[in-house]
């Protein structure tokens, strides 16, 4: 049990991110430590119970923004509609009406419950069964299941997106990608699919059709940043100064709100200027990099994940690049000679 709460806690620190991780707990650490202050007087004065309660609600509130800022704006959605109900009730119960606080307080973790069993039973079972053997690196297990339901049904292309992903952390990259060649010919307008083929082809090593997959994402979703990171990213490979630093330049005008993804754009970035021979725009981008230390970490955290190993194999050499510039152990002279194979 131990260990389990271990694994999901150091998952969850791997979702926010070592910023947002550290933020939660100063923001627990503060109103708890201001509430057990209070505690002191809690007899002395009637403003002191309103007092905590505002507190506890200040870090339900916190903490809902610092986790919702990690999550995409389908899921913030998601929990948005389970979760305001519920706050309002308890805040009732606390503040408006305390005689009610029973039935309030009881209807809000009843309306959690229930909304949580809801979303859980849209999904599949097999996708459940999958999952539960994913996180135990049970991967042929979970291919397994995934076989079963895409023969059960074979023009879901979500089905293979997901075996894809399962084939892709396992480092079957060559099935991954004919998964997702499966989903690109199911779903020929969706950005998503193109999208994945182009990362796995990239990981495959595959730059030219990568990039190919890649181009046709970005025709598909011209403005989301992830096509134009991509296409930076495969570019950064090929050689492509130029269209790198289009690429590149055009997500950060889109907003790249994770610092891991833009400690990479500054290192491609730099890289692409110094090919060029800009030293001074390299410079710019190294400096931006160094003010990222907290991507540099989360890179760390997630490429240490013993489900990264696919990873490590195409970031992993970036990663050592980018914090030997943020530690002044590279020059941008010095960086078009680490060129990654």
């Amino acid at each position: 049990m131990i260990r389990k709460v271990s694994k999901a806690i150091h998952e969850f620190q791997i979702f926010l991110g070592p910023e947002r991780a550290r933020g939660l707990v100063l923001l627990l650490g503060i109103t708890g430590l201001l509430s057990l202050m209070l505690n002191a007087i809690v007899n002395d004065y009637d403003w002191v119970r309103p007092a905590q309660t505002a507190l506890v609600l200040v870090f339900v509130v916190g903490a809902a923004v610092i986790v919702g800022s990690r999550m995409t704006p389908g899921e913030r959605g998601r929990w948005a509609a389970i979760l305001l109900p519920a706050v309002i009730a308890v805040f009732i119960a606390l503040v408006i009406a305390p005689q009610l606080s029973a039935v309030l307080i009881g209807g809000a973790i009843g309306w959690i419950v229930a909304a949580l069993l809801l979303g859980r039973s849209r999904m599949p079972m097999a996708y459940r069964e999958a999952v539960r053997h994913l996180r135990k690196n049970q991967y042929a297990e979970a291919v397994k299941v995934m076989d079963q339901i895409i023969k059960e049904e074979p023009r879901n292309p979500d089905h293979y997106r997901f075996r894809a992903e399962v084939l892709r952390v396992w480092g079957k990259l060559d099935r991954a990608v004919r998964d997702y060649q499966k989903m690109t010919q199911l779903a020929p307008d969706s950005a998503l699919a193109f999208n994945g083929l182009a990362e796995v082809l990239l990981q495959a090593g595959k730059y030219a059709q990568a990039l190919e997959a890649a181009q046709r994402a970005n025709q598909l979703t011209s403005d989301d940043w992830v096509t134009y990171y991509n296409l930076g990213m495969i570019e950064d490979r090929l050689g492509q100064s130029q269209a790198v630093v289009e690429h590149l330049q055009r997500a950060l005008e889109l907003k790249v709100k994770e610092k891991r993804h833009r400690v990479l754009i500054h290192l491609y970035l730099a890289r692409a200027y110094a090919r060029l021979g800009e030293w001074g725009a390299a410079e710019t981008q190294i400096g931006l990099l160094k003010r990222l230390p907290s991507g540099l970490e989360e890179w760390q955290t997630i490429l240490g994940s013993s489900q990264s190993e696919t990873l490590r194999a195409v970031l992993g050499e970036d990663v050592q690049v980018a914090q030997a510039l943020a530690s002044g152990a590279l020059t941008p002279q010095t960086l078009v000679e680490r060129q990654p194979s």
